[in-house]
């Protein structure tokens, strides 16, 4: 039996030129899709070294009312947000992560 290649090696002018093509094409797509995996992970490693700002670069007082003990604390996006109990009430008071300004209180209460 004989390969159907064993006609002859070499290719007809017109079968060349679209062998051209085709790597061409697929060199082309091959750069477009490195340079999106390039894009990908360029944005993740932005987003994480973006997120690396850590407690350690904050610092501040806050003033919080006499008697009041802190039950947590937590930093989210510009705000501060203290849970702090104070006379048997629990409330969260938020603050301005750069000024430490008051922006708000909330407080909570049982069902009655």
């Amino acid at each position: 039996m004989t390969s159907p290649d064993s006609d002859g090696d070499r290719l007809s002018p017109a079968q060349e030129r679209v062998l051209r093509k085709v790597r061409r094409f697929a060199a082309f797509s091959g750069l477009i899709m490195l340079l999106g995996f390039i894009a990908v992970f360029g944005a993740i490693a932005y987003k994480l070294m973006g997120a690396r700002k850590s407690a350690a670069d904050i610092s501040g007082t806050i003033q919080l009312p006499k008697g009041a003990s802190v039950r947590s604390a937590l930093v989210a996006g510009d705000l501060i947000a203290v849970t702090v109990e104070r006379g048997g009430v629990v409330e969260t008071r938020l603050f301005d992560l750069a000024t430490r300004a008051p922006r708000g209180v909330l407080t909570f209460a049982s069902e009655p």
